[in-house]
């Protein structure tokens, strides 16, 4: 038996970063956007036991480091599945990136062989076993185009009142992998108060950066979002981790710059970079722009994308 799903990627609109947890992990706000670039993944049930992970990118692990298999591994022996799988990943999201590109496969091979196993779990129950393999995969669990993610991002709120908008993007994303612990990482040297800052005098000592106060509300942004309303979106929408990966990837804030020379109204970094993205208007804007990028001479690739 066999099944072909799509495994969509995301942007994110809004990330506000609230506290550091004491396991390290951090609490998140944050607006997730499901968008149409996408991969597409081919399930063939196996007689045997056997989990085996084909992909057509040598950017991504096919051992049982792949998020995928570890999502149809966790599966297997949390329900005592004798059958295997062979899961052909075809990438088209790139590596990386932050738009969610691992977290949505794994997602998708919970959905696909809750159907091939004939396990009847329930989408709650789906979005609590995708809470163990990452704070993104239970948003792609959801059949839903915006959602507000809480906590580490797992606690998915689906927002109902945009459930028939749809955005169009150009997403422009440079050839260098960012490393999520390392911006988290750097946000806190950045943002958070230390117990030898008060006590330091020393004048080599990195001044911290004070944390800014947003006027941003998740209801404004939405109700933003639903009637298109550009300059109000510019206004509210914002990325806490921007000024930290542009400061460890000075590329990054240097494409938000040329999107801003192009004129566009919005751009905002999604994740934790590297990719950048603008909104535009219309379709045929959102090509015009993806012409004016795909033809310039840099080191990046240039993708175009729908709410989905």
């Amino acid at each position: 038996m066999q099944m072909r799903l799509d495994s969509c990627s995301k942007l994110n609109l809004y990330l506000k970063v609230l506290h550091r947890n004491k396991d390290g992990y951090h609490d998140i706000d944050t607006i997730f956007e499901r968008i149409s670039l996408s991969d597409k993944i081919i399930f063939t049930l196996r007689k045997d036991s056997n989990i085996k992970i084909v992909t057509s990118s040598d950017n991504i692990p096919s051992d049982h480091t792949n998020l995928a298999y570890r999502a149809a591994k966790l599966l297997q022996e949390k329900y005592r599945i004798k059958n295997g799988v062979n899961i052909k990943i075809i990438k088209r999201i790139p590596v990386g990136a932050g738009l969610g590109g691992g977290s949505g496969n794994a997602a998708t091979v919970l959905i696909a062989l809750n159907k091939l196993w004939k396990l009847g779990l329930s989408k709650a129950k789906l979005s609590r076993i995708a809470e163990c393999l990452g704070s993104d995969v239970p948003f792609f669990i959801h059949n839903t185009p915006f959602a507000q993610g809480l906590g580490r991002g797992e606690d998915i709120k689906p927002i109902k009142s945009l459930k028939n908008i749809r955005i169009w993007h150009v997403l422009v994303v440079p050839r260098i992998n960012v490393a999520t612990a390392l911006v988290y990482k750097k946000w806190d040297e950045f943002f958070l108060p230390s117990a030898s800052d008060a006590k330091s005098k020393s004048p080599g000592k990195i001044k911290k950066v004070k944390l800014t106060t947003h006027d941003s509300d998740v209801k404004i942004l939405t109700l933003a979002i639903k009637g298109k309303i550009w300059n109000k979106l510019r206004k509210y929408s914002f990325n806490d981790l921007e000024n930290v990966t542009f400061r460890l990837y000075p590329v990054v804030g240097k494409i938000k710059e040329e999107l801003y020379k192009l004129k566009q109204e919005f751009v905002l970094m999604s994740g934790s970079g590297p990719t950048v993205f603008a909104i535009t208007p219309s379709k045929k804007e959102a090509m015009v722009l993806y012409r004016q990028l795909k033809g310039k001479n840099k080191p990046w690739d240039v993708f175009l994308a729908q709410t989905v």
